[in-house]
């Protein structure tokens, strides 16, 4: 019992660390660039990196061993952090470093459960990127909404956040205990057989039942979060004002409700919650893009910004189940043998999605704020 505590400790963690710079990242966003520009860009290199890892991984990464992925992504981090939280012109290489550790860490971390007992690992991880999310945008509102701390001491504080990776790898994590005879009675892996063609060949039976249905969850829900989402603006003067002081705090208080909505439901399963039909998530995350394109269009259906308040929770809850649960599925149903390798593959698909929505989001957001300064909302043009 203790050994499953840890195992569940330890995934916990290591997803929490991963995750929390990527989304303090996207929580700043509007600080990062300015209310007129494209909160894309800050989007696109806070993934591109990402996604550009998780595309090559399944070609070289087994010949990686776990301890020198660790303190590379330490390194990547750390170090990026501190260029973030410095001047402009160092800004967008210290996000693409900070994107390049969270793309390695989520493809080890993930394939790291298939040495564990992995119901335990595999809900710990997704709970702790539920709560990173969770933790970093609360943090974030906290410190620079509330006790209105300067925007650049924030980031460089969180430059020292990866240094838990080591104690958590070194001093919390038990011994692997994949049981090998399990895999023995499967396809014995052959390290010489990751060939390109052999690995494409690999890759193809998961595109359909796991890797298409989480990457379209993620193209809706990223269209959401930074194409639309900044112009869902309500009068200034009709907020809380220990809430809302600018236009600003809107756009930090949806990320805060959306990663609130991941957090519950990526750890779902720790109470037994398993839903399998994963292609209906991605209808439901669907309509509600319609939703909110509608309501930044039109002001319709919602008149007041706590019902809007609500969609974006529920949007988080969607993508989060969509995210434990695909992964489950793949614990689930794919041999032993291919697992590993299933797992870090399957983990292209939500950066594939971010990656996509980026591009939509880099003509959406400016044509949805034109849009709106024509009819006489100029609230996406102000801080």
């Amino acid at each position: 019992m203790i050994e499953k505590h840890k195992i569940f400790t330890s995934f916990f963690i290591f997803g929490l660390l991963n995750n929390i710079l990527y989304v303090i990242i996207l929580s700043a966003a509007i600080d990062l660039v300015g209310s007129s520009t494209p909160k894309a860009i800050v989007l696109l290199a806070d993934i591109l990196p990402s996604f550009t890892i998780k595309l090559v991984s399944p070609f070289f990464i087994h010949f990686i061993p776990y301890n020198f992925r660790l303190w590379t992504l330490v390194g990547l981090s750390s170090f990026g952090m501190l260029l973030i939280s410095s001047t402009y012109s160092f800004k967008i290489f210290g996000i693409i470093l900070a994107s390049l550790s969270a793309g390695l860490g989520e493809v080890s971390f993930l394939q790291l459960t298939h040495y564990y007992k992995e119901k335990n690992s595999i809900a710990g991880f997704s709970s702790g990127t539920g709560g990173a999310g969770l933790a970093g945008s609360f943090l974030f509102m906290l410190l620079t909404n509330l006790l209105k701390i300067r925007i650049s001491l924030v980031l460089l504080s969180f430059s020292v956040i990866p240094f838990g990776f080591i104690f958590v790898y070194y001093g919390l994590l038990p011994p692997k205990i994949i049981e090998y005879e399990a895999i023995e009675e499967e396809e014995t892996i052959d390290i010489s057989s990751f060939s390109f063609n052999s690995t494409i060949e690999k890759i193809k039976p998961l595109v359909i039942p796991y890797m298409i249905s989480l990457t379209t969850v993620y193209i809706s829900e990223y269209v959401i979060n930074q194409g639309i989402s900044p112009t869902l603006l309500f009068p200034i003067e009709e907020l809380p004002n220990w809430l809302f002081q600018t236009y600003r705090d809107i756009y930090v208080v949806y990320g805060f409700l959306y990663q609130l909505g991941v957090f519950i439901s990526r750890s779902s399963t720790i109470f037994g919650f398993r839903f399998k039909r994963l292609y209906v998530l991605s209808w439901l995350q669907f309509v509600n893009v319609i939703i909110c394109l509608i309501q930044s269009m039109y002001n319709f259906p919602f008149k007041t910004i706590w019902l809007l308040m609500i969609v974006i929770f529920y949007e988080g809850l969607l993508g989060g189940l969509s995210y434990v649960n695909t992964f489950l599925s793949v614990s689930e149903d794919i041999p032993k043998s291919r697992r590993e390798f299933s797992m870090g593959s399957v983990s292209l698909s939500d950066s594939l999605g971010i990656v996509l929505a980026g591009l939509i989001n880099w003509w959406l957001e400016p044509k949805l704020c034109n849009h709106q300064v024509n009819i006489g909302r100029d609230w996406c043009k102000t801080g």
